[in-house]
């Protein structure tokens, strides 16, 4: 997967893989596309049906595709619908000569999704301790995950604020991220909750906006904790969840582990996570 700025997002697994046919059954569901929205010409989204006994928690990817020539051809796609709707809903960069995204971009409704039985990823809250505020620091389209968590009625009553950041090139390439934001806090059960405690930053860095710049740039020079009303980062209070580009992943890693916080895992819950299973495809 690639973010809007068009960096490749590291890869843990291999992000694409043809699977033998034999898994189309056993490994997969076969899930029916009831909705294809393109935002740009780099940026779409799709809403599939889900299947009963599929099973996730908020922040998870898994393994989708189509059938190509009889076998799957597959990628890692984070799940930015939440566990508890009836619909499974991604959103994907456009690449024109990835093997997946060139095809899966033609998308259309009633047509048929690969989706894996077993989903995974670090952006769990069970990763991370007990804390005062959940960063989620994201690029293009590592803002899924997020679209999940931000969607998730109890993680607000683990933290006192929420801080959901959105990095893009242009001012177009932030339209998903303002879409599910609105639509959080219209939410006629938990609404309320999401405009007292979420806080949506969302910048650009090659056209004029209300904020503009890198994100990390931004936390250095302590304009982005002036713009949210926040303190600085402090692993004493804050969690991270990191999902984008690998230059956002590495710098900001970087810059948390010099602030003393620490990488989580299943078996060692810290201040930090990171999602590194995607690739661009």
């Amino acid at each position: 997967m690639s973010d809007a700025a068009g960096n490749e997002v590291l890869s843990a697994p291999p992000a694409e893989a043809v699977a033998p046919k034999k898994k189309s059954g056993g490994a997969f569901n076969r899930e029916t596309v009831l909705e294809v929205q393109h935002y740009t010409d780099r940026l779409f989204r799709f809403r599939t049906t889900r299947d009963p006994a599929f099973r996730f928690v908020n922040g998870q990817f898994a393994m989708i595709g189509i059938e190509v020539e009889g076998k799957p051809l597959l990628r890692a796609y984070s799940m930015a619908s939440a566990n508890y709707e009836d619909d499974l809903e991604f959103f994907s960069i456009k690449v024109p000569d990835g093997p997946l995204t060139s095809r899966l971009q033609h998308l259309k409704v009633g047509d048929t999704v690969l989706v894996g039985r077993k989903p995974t990823g670090t952006l769990v809250q069970s990763n991370l301790l007990p804390g005062k505020r959940l960063y989620m620091m994201s690029t293009g389209t590592g803002i899924a995950p997020f679209s999940s968590i931000i969607k998730d009625p109890e993680v607000y009553d683990l933290y006192d604020k929420l801080i959901l950041v959105h990095g893009c090139r242009q001012v177009s390439e932030l339209q998903y991220g303002l879409d599910i934001v609105a639509a959080a806090k219209d939410n006629e059960f938990f609404g309320d909750i999401v405009q007292e405690k979420l806080i949506h930053y969302p910048t650009v860095t090659r056209e004029p906006y209300v904020h503009q710049g890198r994100v990390t740039d931004l936390i250095e020079s302590g304009k982005f904790f002036d713009d949210i009303g926040q303190p600085p980062l402090n692993p004493a209070e804050d969690r991270v969840m990191l999902c984008g580009s690998p230059g956002l992943l590495k710098d900001l890693v970087r810059m948390l582990e010099e602030r003393g916080f620490r990488e989580g895992s299943s078996g060692d819950p810290a201040s930090y996570v990171i999602e590194k299973a995607f690739v661009e495809t």
